[in-house]
C-alpha cells in the first residue's frame, strides 16, 4: 500500500503574490485559478509568507468598528454561501452605484451634488459637506458595509458638530 506523499497532492504551477499586491487582485487570483492560497514572494523570489481565503476572510471579518464587524458563522456556512470573496469582484462601478443609491440616497436621503463618491479597486473616497458631522461619519460607516468595499477614505466636511449633543442624549443621532 503506498503513503501520500506532499507531491501527491501539490500545486506544480504555481502563481505568486508581492506584497504590494492590491487585496482585490489577490482574491481575483483565487477565484479565477480556484485556489485557497498563495504564496507572497519578494523581489528575489524568495518566499516571505503565505496568503490564504482564510486570511482574507478573517480581513473581511475583522474590519471595521468592533460593534460593526462582519461575523462569519465557521465552515459549513462558508460552503453553503458559496464563495465568499467573490463580493470582492464587483466592480467599481457596481460599488459607487450601492453607495449613492443606497447609503447617501435611500438611508440618508443626502440630495444630489452634496457628497461626490469615487471608487477605486475597491476603495471608497467620500468628498464634501453635509449639515451635521454624526451624517458625514454615519456615510463614512455605511459606505465600508457595502458588499466590495475594501476601505472608505471619508473627507465629508460639516457644518455643525452635533455629536457632543448625541452622546449627552440631548439629540437622536439619525439611523
Amino acid at each position: 500500500m503506498r503513503t501520500w506523499q506532499v507531491g501527491d497532492v501539490m500545486t506544480r504551477d504555481v502563481v505568486t503574490a508581492r506584497e504590494g499586491t492590491p487585496y482585490r487582485e489577490i482574491v481575483d487570483v483565487l477565484i479565477r485559478r480556484g485556489i485557497s492560497g498563495l504564496p507572497v514572494t519578494d523581489g528575489f523570489r524568495r518566499v516571505l509568507g503565505v496568503v490564504s481565503e482564510a486570511d482574507l476572510l478573517h480581513k473581511i471579518e475583522h474590519s471595521g468598528e468592533p460593534a460593526q464587524r462582519r461575523i462569519f458563522e465557521g465552515r459549513r456556512r462558508r460552503g453553503a454561501r458559496g464563495d465568499l470573496l467573490r463580493v470582492h469582484l464587483r466592480t467599481d462601478a457596481e460599488i459607487r452605484e450601492d453607495v449613492v443609491r443606497e447609503v447617501l440616497h435611500r438611508i440618508l436621503a443626502v440630495r444630489d451634488g452634496l457628497v461626490t463618491v469615487q471608487v477605486l479597486a475597491g476603495e471608497v473616497t467620500l468628498a464634501g459637506r453635509l449639515d451635521r458631522r454624526s451624517v458625514a461619519g454615519l456615510a463614512g460607516r455605511l459606505a465600508a458595509r457595502v458588499s466590495g468595499v475594501v476601505r472608505v477614505s471619508n473627507t465629508i466636511a460639516f457644518d455643525v458638530d452635533d455629536t457632543a449633543l448625541v452622546e449627552e442624549g440631548r439629540i437622536t443621532p439619525v439611523a
